[in-house]
């Protein structure tokens, strides 16, 4: 047996296992900018697709929307990994998110052979949220008080909008946006909301595509292939998990711990490194379970 055929039949099994689960993909990194990456993730998102997955991919669009404040002469901010908002930001994000980055995906799969649609969390009512209140936060050895401005918590999911699509044969593409009770305009953390609705749909899998490998050991040497909730507990308490990854990781823990079979970090920025996680036994970077597996 050749390499060639030997990658197929330990795909095998997977795809059979995945046949007609729901796959939450959540699309972020050097993709949301370089349509070369972005075009090689539609490919994969496609391919689950057609061997018989549903397929909603989440986006997020914070390189292009630093890029775009930097043009407007605005400079982006951060606390703990997660954007400040204020009211300006919002425009801008809401103009990159829901008006270029989704078009452009559902575009993607159209010349990829399916069939998108575009959705943001204001959408029939789709995502109701409530403003993220001021919380204090840990910036380096210091805590302080953070509000993140125009940024919502996510409170209630319409999952009915999305199972209708779905079932229709439509790949989701869905902008990380929602209003609260009063319809007043917030963002959404990209891997929260693709956490969330996750768990609206009780999907299979989670997974998160980024610009790293996985979660990391503290020198940045090595790959935790596995992990459980507990693990990235100990992880999270010890300063391992930082920055960016906390919010990954906090929306995979939540998936985990609300039936999710399993929750994946991987490099978006390799070439079908979604196919190899999902569909190969080793994978490519860290699926995040409940069953205990030791470090």
């Amino acid at each position: 047996m050749n390499n060639r055929q030997s990658v197929l039949m330990e795909a095998l099994p997977y795809i059979r296992k995945f046949h007609k689960k729901t796959i939450v993909i959540k699309l972020g990194g050097h993709a949301m900018v370089d349509p070369a990456i972005m075009n090689s993730v539609v490919q994969d998102a496609v391919l689950l697709h057609y061997v018989g997955m549903r397929v909603v991919l989440v986006h997020g669009g914070g390189p292009e929307i630093t890029q775009k404040m930097k043009a407007l002469g605005k400079e982006a901010k951060f606390v703990g990994g997660l954007r400040v908002t204020d009211k300006e930001t919002l425009e801008i994000a809401q103009m990159v998110l829901a008006g270029k980055i989704g078009n452009t995906i559902v575009s993607m799969i159209a010349k990829n052979g399916a069939k998108g649609v575009g959705i943001s969390g204001n959408d029939g009512g789709l995502v109701i949220a409530e403003k993220t209140p001021i919380r204090k936060m840990m910036v380096g050895d210091e805590e302080v008080e953070v509000d993140l401005g125009f940024v919502g918590d996510v409170k209630e999911i319409n999952s009915n909008i999305l199972e209708t699509l779905l079932d229709a044969g439509y790949i989701l593409v869905i902008s990380p946006l929602a209003l609260d009770r009063k319809g007043n305009d917030l963002n959404i953390n990209a891997d929260t909301m693709a956490g969330e609705i996750a768990v609206a749909l009780k999907a299979f899998k989670l997974i998160s595509l980024t610009d790293v490998d996985g979660v990391m050991n503290k020198e940045r040497t090595e790959i935790f292939h596995r992990l459980t909730l507990k693990n990235v507990d100990a992880l999270m308490s010890d300063g391992t998990i930082s920055g960016g990854m906390i919010p990954k990781l906090e929306a995979s823990v939540n998936a985990v711990r609300h039936g999710v079979e399993g929750a994946h970090i991987l490099n978006g920025n390799s070439e079908h490194n979604l196919l190899l996680e999902l569909f190969t036994n080793d994978g490519v970077g860290t699926m995040i379970t409940a069953s205990m597996i030791s470090l």
